[in-house]
Parts: structure tokens; sequence; C-alpha cells
């Protein structure tokens, strides 16, 4: 029998360093480590954050050929291959905290979802994030 355990999701980036400082600030996860040297960012190739409440982890690595994802998705652009549901107690707090640490509200918040409860985000390298009330 084999023990399977998730350990660490890994998002590619334009620079390791502002997404972790950024979802550092956001998640009040502190940085682990950090590895490498990135000539095109001056930082990091890769930091890793610690769940304080255990696993998993998050690790961001800097990628040359990053492209943005595009929202909401445009046919034949770079698609968001998937995106955090972050939970929230205070929505516009969290919005507000959100824009602070480097992030900004979508510009393109969906139509059915009522937007006292949920706000689509976007963090420093563009990638789409859900704040919602925990209810």
């Amino acid at each position: 029998m084999a023990s399977i355990q998730w350990q660490t999701l890994s998002i590619d980036c334009e620079d390791a360093d502002a997404m972790a400082d950024f979802y550092s600030r956001l998640l009040g996860w502190e940085i682990l480590d950090r590895g490498g040297h990135n000539p095109r960012t001056g930082g990091s190739n890769w930091v890793r954050l610690q769940n304080p409440g255990g696993l998993p982890m998050v690790a961001f690595g800097a990628r040359d050929w990053y492209a943005r994802p595009v929202w909401p998705e445009e046919a034949a652009l770079q698609q968001k291959m998937m995106h955090m549901e972050i939970g929230v107690d205070n929505l516009e707090a969290s919005v507000t905290l959100a824009v602070e640490a480097g992030g900004r509200p979508a510009p393109h918040q969906p139509p059915d979802r009522d937007p006292k409860t949920l706000r689509v985000m976007l963090d420093p390298s563009g990638h789409p994030f859900c704040l919602y009330t925990m209810s």
C-alpha cells in the first residue's frame, strides 16, 4: 500500500519574490525558503511559503516564458489553468489588504455573483483568485 500526501502547489509566474511576498501578506503564511538566482528579476528562481496549519504549501517559480492569463478567458489567448478560492470574514477589508499587498480587483466581475459576497482579484502575475465571504 502506498502513502500519498499532497505537499505543495507550485505556481509559475513572472517574479517569484513578488508573488511570495504578496501571498505571504494576504494569507499570513511565512516564507519557508528561497532558491536560485533569477538574472531577469535579480531575485529568486523559486520561493516556498509555509502554511501555518500544515500542508499543503505553495511555491512560486519565476519563468522567462511565463504568459499572464486573460480574465475573463478569451479564445486563442492564455487561459487560467486554476485559481484559488480564499474564504474571508470581511470582504471589503480583505480586498483592501489584497490591493495593499500588490493585487488588484479584476476589471471583469461575474454578473451572476453578488459583489457583496465574492470578488475576483488578480495577483501580481495576473492569476485570478476569488475572495468570498464564509457563511
